[in-house]
């Protein structure tokens, strides 16, 4: 589904795009987390849920596409704004979306967002007409900017990501997943072990992936069928894989460090093992717990740091989703490759590779450890598996087969290692970034 089909509708209010300008900065320049700038701004403002909605529809269009948008704006303007004109910025690029990508009524996003710069404090008021100038423009133009919008999708990354991505999988590679920004992505669903794939695929209106995985349309997931009776959570068909690396583990005991917020401590309780669950946020764990409950799924969770945790209990298998920059979730969560810098990227690794360390250490002999992050970074995949195989003598890859991923031997590195891109051609509509090492202790 193409993002400028996504709301035809006019909405808002002054304080509804204020919101959405608000938040815009707070990710985007104070690197805030998107949903505590979304949560914040938009209970300050008192907005109901079909104008919080809209905040969190515009959001999203103008983070997938922040980079082009910003360039867009760049060719209208016959000079720059100043450095401080923070405000007039995020109003035009809201203004902009608005228009190409939603398709809101002109008069809406042309005249409110005018208003809304006229009654800053200060100087930027003066930008007032020239905002106006641009956004009758874009209304007028609509479908010749909409072309050269969406010409140049190598925008809408940051340098630094781009220039990792076309470094590790060459810049063809890195161009189509840039361009899987300019759609909305599917949602993806994982069953309970023992629900039938087939009716369920039949009772959500989705398709069944080769993954296992079921994929429909996005909706309002608490008002689907079997979401109360928690048959089924909602879960990246890529997030799915890793949990299923184990084999058969019915009455094993399995160790889910870093599990928050549960996807896979579902996953791996519903294929029958005894899960010990650990993460060291108590609120992420919190929502953990509730999921427990309403899937009808058991596991033992603790608040612990994964990087200090002991356990007298006998564990068979660990898994390890180990903290990361989650580039790879840029289809999902946009607001990562803006929020995060190379310098993150490296703070990471280096927690990684303790974590890494400490979780083999805690593996029986014999026993599975499966590492893995929502990163496309190869400092927290390829290279950090190559970094750990490297110094530890006892541990051995097993390598994963096509046939462990329904036959999608494109997801399978020449080492054996898990790695998903979101551009892959293999899977209609596309997957989050993901990077899968399945390691055995000898």
């Amino acid at each position: 589904m193409s993002d400028q089909n996504t709301n035809k509708a006019a909405a808002g209010g002054l304080k509804v795009r204020e919101a959405a300008v608000r938040a815009l900065m707070a990710i985007t320049l104070k690197k805030r987390p998107f949903d505590a700038a979304l949560d914040t701004i938009t209970d300050t403002a008192n907005l109901n849920a079909r104008d919080r909605a809209f905040v969190l529809n515009l959001l999203m269009l103008c983070l997938r596409r922040y980079g082009s948008l910003k360039a867009l704006l760049a060719s209208l303007l016959e000079r720059g704004l100043p450095r401080n004109a923070t405000w007039t910025e995020a109003a035009l690029i809201t203004g902009l979306a608005q228009i190409l990508l939603m398709r809101t009524a002109d008069y809406a996003a042309v005249n409110e967002t005018v208003t809304l710069i006229k009654n800053l404090p200060g100087k930027e008021n003066g930008f007032a007409g020239l905002v106006n100038a641009i956004l009758r423009r874009a209304s007028r133009e609509q479908d010749e900017l909409l072309v050269k919008l969406n010409a140049t999708p190598g925008k809408d990354l940051p340098t630094w990501v781009f220039d990792n991505w076309t470094e590790a999988y060459g810049e063809r590679t890195a161009i189509a997943i840039a361009s899987t920004l300019q759609h909305t992505p599917s949602l993806d669903i994982s069953l309970r072990a023992d629900a039938d794939p087939k009716e369920w695929a039949k009772k959500l209106d989705a398709t069944i992936l080769p993954t296992g995985s079921l994929r429909r349309e996005v909706g309002d997931v608490t008002a689907f069928e079997g979401y109360d009776d928690g048959l089924w959570w909602v879960q990246d068909c890529a997030a799915a894989i890793p949990a299923t690396l184990f084999g058969d583990i019915k009455g094993k005991t399995v160790l889910d460090l870093c599990s928050a917020p549960g996807g896979k401590t579902m996953q791996l309780a519903s294929q029958g093992a005894n899960v010990i669950s650990i993460d060291r946020s108590a609120p992420r764990l919190k929502r953990l717990s509730e999921n427990l409950a309403r899937t009808n799924l058991t596991a033992d969770v603790v608040v612990s740091d994964a990087a200090k945790f002991r356990t007298v209990k006998k564990v068979d298998h660990i898994l390890l989703d180990a903290p990361c920059s989650a580039t790879g979730t840029l289809r999902r969560n946009p607001d990562v490759i803006w929020t995060k810098t190379q310098a993150d990227v490296d703070k990471l690794a280096n927690l990684q590779a303790r974590l890494l360390d400490h979780a083999f250490d805690l593996l029986p002999v014999g026993g599975t450890l499966v590492y893995c992050v929502c990163s496309l970074e190869t400092q927290e995949g390829i290279e950090q598996i190559r970094s750990f195989l490297d110094h530890v003598t006892n541990a051995a890859r097993l390598p994963i087969t096509p046939d462990e991923v329904g036959g999608l031997a494109t997801l399978i590195t020449d080492d054996g290692d898990l790695l998903c891109l979101p551009s892959d051609p293999a899977l209609e509509g596309g997957m989050d970034g993901f990077f899968a090492a399945r390691i055995v202790k000898n």
